[in-house]
């Protein structure tokens, strides 16, 4: 097959909605949707702002099998606000999360993965939201003691705010080319600081800065992938595959400070970044 075969045989999954992709994830047949739409589980908070809500609040959990194995997917749908977390959508990720905790707790094993698409928390819920992303992290650090907790970030959205820390939490991370990573997105950087510090319709820049490829490169992503549902479910089983790490990200603090201690910030770009940071 040459690379335009290639290129035609793939099946985006970018272009897929939040339970389309765990959906596609799952062996096939095995998808069993947890607190669905029929459930509604909405916001209690929108309607007093004259938002129309969703009937799963723009999170989507899936219990079936990977390769055979139980698992549970949280996927967070960007097409709703921006894939932002409020009280019900964080509810029900840390939920499915303390579930499989509960799982291992019980002597059983299950697979978890948490599908990233947000903006971080919802401003029309922000401290309820900001609490129940705090209960994410907790149940995503819990949890990794006993199971590989895998994140992926497939774009268009990306993931930033209090979930890029969640997703900085997880075992492991995939990301697409298409996807961005960062603590604040673009526009609120260009917002609060001017053009002159960051023009958020750059593009190239915005994604030669955060994006798949270089988040990848400095090893803030473990894998990098093309926009190809094969490929994501691949890396996902390859990740489960190599088991838990014997030390987190998040856990080499005295990496990260000698790192930094490198980093010039006078003289700095995404070039010069992977350069210094490549390097384990």
């Amino acid at each position: 097959m040459n690379a335009h075969d290639t290129f035609l045989a793939r099946h985006s999954f970018i272009e897929l909605t939040a339970r389309e992709r765990a959906q596609a994830l799952l062996d096939k047949g095995t998808f069993r949707e947890l607190l669905g739409p029929f459930d509604r589980l909405e916001s209690p908070w929108l309607p007093m702002q004259n938002i129309v809500c969703q009937s799963d609040d723009g999170v989507v959990i899936a219990r079936g099998a990977l390769d055979g194995e139980p698992a549970v997917i949280a996927a967070i749908e960007p097409a709703f606000q921006g894939g932002s977390i409020g009280e019900v959508s964080g509810a029900k990720i840390a939920a499915a999360l303390e579930m499989a905790l509960s799982e291992f707790e019980a002597g059983r094993s299950i697979r978890p993965v948490v599908l990233f698409e947000t903006g971080g928390v919802r401003l029309q819920e922000a401290n309820l939201g900001l609490a129940v992303i705090a209960e994410i992290q907790a149940a995503i650090v819990a949890l990794r003691r006993h199971v590989p907790v895998i994140g992926v970030i497939g774009g268009m959205v990306g993931c930033f705010g209090g979930m890029s820390l969640a997703a900085a939490l997880c075992s492991e991370l995939v990301m697409t080319r298409q996807a961005r990573l960062g603590m604040n997105g673009p526009e609120v950087i260009e917002q609060e600081a001017g053009i002159e510090e960051l023009d958020s319709g750059d593009r190239r820049l915005i994604w030669s800065m955060i994006g798949g490829e270089e988040r990848a490169a400095v090893g803030l992503a473990d894998t990098l992938v093309e926009d190809d549902t094969a490929q994501v479910r691949d890396a996902i089983l390859a990740a489960f595959a190599r088991g838990v790490p014997s030390v987190h990200r998040t856990e080499d603090v005295d990496g990260y400070l000698a790192r930094l201690a490198q980093v010039n910030p006078d003289a700095i770009d995404p070039e010069t970044l992977r350069t210094l940071w490549s390097k384990k």
